[in-house]
């Protein structure tokens, strides 16, 4: 098949959508499908293409404030190379209600081609992250639901998320799937072997809306070192927080793979407080390792795992049923059949 995927980024930026897009477009061209990848790269002045493990990568140029909204430039230009995609494309799998490119993208391709088999993963939260983007999807609402109706098939990676859109978009209902994304086939070859380690370990972006000084509230309560892995605009904020506490709380940027895996095998705990996740790749790599975590009733819905209660109204979560991507591509490749 020849498939056309629409991302807010792509690797390497980090984040869940992009762990998700790089994940699922590698293994579909590693399986002999012709695989182009439409993302879109802030600060970018021009659009560019890479061939990237056999995946053809469009970067095309956004205004990303704080990594959000995601608007696309030179629309005329990108609406141009759309027509061209679509006619060599058996299907369009467009990822992210949280990006005005993928939103836009929907659209314009049910109106170039009408009969164009368009999936949507939402990744979807419900809500902007801060006070202004969260005034903001009082309008942005409709254009997603004109992509939800524009859409042959919706997909969601748990059933709460499932049950989130119905709730908003009673549309989705009787075309709603619900995949749950995997891991990495490298995870399975870890166990946990933190039980008298001294630090615990969160990994991914560094946003407010993750709500870490939770995390570090625990860690200090627990005589447990925070060890946060990676990046973003609350970095900062969030150093100046575990100061004043008198907390212990490492940063480190994102690391090479095997740093990282050998990292999380080794942490007493995993921990992930944040409330506003469609699917917790993070969590769910340490529970396919074993390790024990720490996070929210909501990221432990998703992830259709046992749960105890905690403190600060997190519960903790020892067992979930994880797959690798092996097992999950077969289930994509349904979505892009009719």
């Amino acid at each position: 098949m020849k498939i056309l995927i629409a991302t807010p980024m792509y690797h390497p930026h980090i984040g869940g959508v992009e762990y998700v897009v790089k994940s699922v477009a590698e293994r579909l061209a590693k399986m002999g499908h012709a695989v182009t990848v439409l993302a879109g790269e802030p600060g970018a002045k021009t659009p560019r293409t890479d061939q990237i493990n056999g995946v053809q990568v469009i970067r095309w140029p956004t205004r990303a404030p704080n990594h959000a909204y995601h608007i696309p430039k030179k629309r005329d230009q990108l609406r141009n190379l759309l027509r061209k995609l679509l006619n060599d494309a058996d299907a369009v799998h467009i990822h992210s209600a949280h990006a005005v490119l993928t939103v836009w993208t929907a659209a314009t391709a049910r109106r170039i081609n009408p009969s164009m088999r368009i999936v949507f993963t939402p990744h979807y939260h419900g809500t902007g992250h801060s006070a202004l983007r969260r005034l903001l999807w009082i309008p942005w609402r409709r254009y997603v639901a004109r992509a939800v109706e524009t859409a042959d098939a919706i997909h969601a990676v748990s059933p709460r998320e499932a049950q989130l859109l119905k709730s908003h978009y009673p549309q989705t209902s009787g075309k709603t799937v619900v995949i749950p994304n995997g891991v990495e086939e490298d995870v399975f070859s870890h166990r946990w072997r933190g039980a008298d380690s001294g630090y615990m370990m969160y990994a991914g972006r560094v946003e407010k809306y993750k709500r870490l000084e939770v995390a570090v509230n625990v860690a200090r309560e627990l005589g447990l070192r925070l060890l946060v892995v990676g990046r973003g605009p609350h970095r900062e904020k969030l150093r100046r927080y575990a100061r004043r506490c008198g907390a212990a709380v490492e940063f480190l940027d994102p690391q090479p793979r095997p740093d990282y895996l050998r990292l999380l095998a080794g942490a007493r705990y995993a921990v992930n407080p944040s409330r506003q996740e469609a699917y917790s790749i993070f969590a769910a790599e340490a529970l396919a390792m074993g390790v024990p975590t720490i996070t929210t009733p909501e990221v432990a819905e998703n992830l259709v795992a046992e749960q105890t209660p905690f403190r600060y109204g997190l519960v903790l979560v020892t067992r979930a049923m994880i797959s690798n991507w092996e097992a999950v591509i077969p289930k994509y490749l349904s979505l892009y059949r009719p």
